[in-house]
């Protein structure tokens, strides 16, 4: 069974920086696709913010590119987010999952919030 657990999100001032971190159990992040997501308030679905391929590929869409840097530690099995200059429109909760989504991993993820 898989398991993924978010962590790192808080509170920040725009133009602040957070770390997020994704656990996995089940699942191997170095032989897969992964990415990060995100769902802000009041929106429907969820929005791939970061794509990090088995080779360290990354792709991002442009709203977060140059700010947001996708990494994993392959001996923890541990996936991250940096994520720098945040903007307030990058308030959202953020999940870990595979890219494209398996619908039955997601976790609870982890709230981001930026606001003065």
């Amino acid at each position: 069974q898989v398991q993924l657990v978010e962590s790192g999100g808080g509170s920040v001032q725009p133009g602040g920086s957070l770390r997020l971190s994704c656990a996995g159990s089940g699942i191997d992040f170095s032989t897969n696709v992964m990415g990060w997501y995100r769902q802000a308030p009041g929106k429907e679905g969820r929005e791939l913010v970061a794509r990090l391929t088995t080779a360290d590929g990354t792709l991002y869409p442009s709203s977060v590119s140059g700010r947001f840097t996708v990494s994993r530690n392959r001996a923890a099995n541990l996936l991250y987010l940096q994520m720098n200059s945040l903007k307030p429109e990058d308030t959202a909760v953020y999940y870990c999952n595979t890219q494209p989504p398996d619908v039955y991993n997601w976790g609870q993820g982890t709230q981001v919030t930026v606001s003065s």
